[in-house]
């Protein structure tokens, strides 16, 4: 097991929205991820949290269904 494993917890949002809201956003999502984790048991130490609010998002339509695959958290 390896113990200098680092992983980023990388926040995401639909397009709706201010890019300051946006932001403050997809931070809170990857955070409530690195709780489940601590809650789970693992080091916080290992994981960062970076919010992109609606940048890069992975369907560029604007309806529901794009929105709700755009509000993400990636794991890198």
């Amino acid at each position: 097991q390896s113990t200098s494993l680092k992983v980023s917890l990388d926040g995401y949002c639909d397009e709706r929205g201010t890019e300051e809201y946006n932001l403050a956003l997809s931070e809170r999502r990857a955070n409530r991820v690195l709780e489940y984790f601590k809650a789970a048991g693992l080091e916080a130490s290992r994981f960062s949290v970076r919010p992109f609010g609606k940048q890069n998002p992975v369907d560029n339509g604007h309806d529901e269904t794009a929105w709700s695959r755009n509000r993400r958290v990636e794991f890198k």
